[in-house]
């Protein structure tokens, strides 16, 4: 499978008010907390890998943030492979669930992986024109809105890319912002500060 995303700077109040108008359908809000690891094989970093253990809790509409304990969060381990084009943020991309999302950190640290990172993050999940559209406020940097959509094949990811632009210039954004880099590699080069 393969994950198609366009990731933008932007004001949250006003494309929220722009997918209303639009139509779309507001779906869920989640608190996510990411930890991202450093494998002990080889650099991450360099190969343009990421491994995550994704600790997710819902937010009721009008909350901002659940308590901090997420001890009884649902839990997501993610591989993303390298990016594939300069076009999107488009990369192949595994992920299940968890039962114990402190258990396989505990796995990880037993076969030498090590924290790297944790990324915090409010998401608000949109369904509009076949594509999941994502506010987020990420703890540390600005405001984003990634579009995204899952397809099978690598033959699809340029049709799927091309309709991704064009939901975002529907939604007055422009894909030429694009920001390529993830949260994890933003907060990690001091964007946010």
């Amino acid at each position: 499978m393969y994950e198609v995303e366009i990731k933008v700077p932007a004001e949250l109040d006003a494309t929220r008010e722009r997918l209303r108008e639009a139509g779309a359908e507001r779906v869920d809000a989640r608190r996510q907390r990411d930890t991202y690891y450093d494998a002990p094989h080889r650099e991450f970093a360099e190969t343009d890998e990421a491994l995550r253990i994704r600790r997710e809790t819902p937010l009721a509409e009008g909350v901002e943030s659940p308590p901090e304990d997420d001890s009884d969060a649902a839990a997501t381990v993610t591989y993303k492979g390298p990016l594939l084009d300069e076009a999107s943020k488009t990369r192949a991309e595994h992920e299940t669930g968890v039962d114990d999302g402190e258990a396989l950190a505990a796995v990880f640290s037993g076969l030498g992986f090590e924290p790297a990172a944790t990324v915090e993050k409010r998401r608000e999940f949109w369904s509009y024109d076949g594509f999941t559209v994502t506010l987020d406020a990420v703890t540390g940097l600005d405001e984003y809105v990634e579009i995204e959509r899952a397809v099978e094949t690598e033959g699809e990811v340029d049709a799927a890319r091309e309709a991704a632009v064009d939901a975002l210039d529907r939604l007055d954004l422009d894909a030429d912002e694009q920001v390529r880099t993830s949260y994890l590699g933003l907060l990690l080069a001091g964007e946010g500060d």
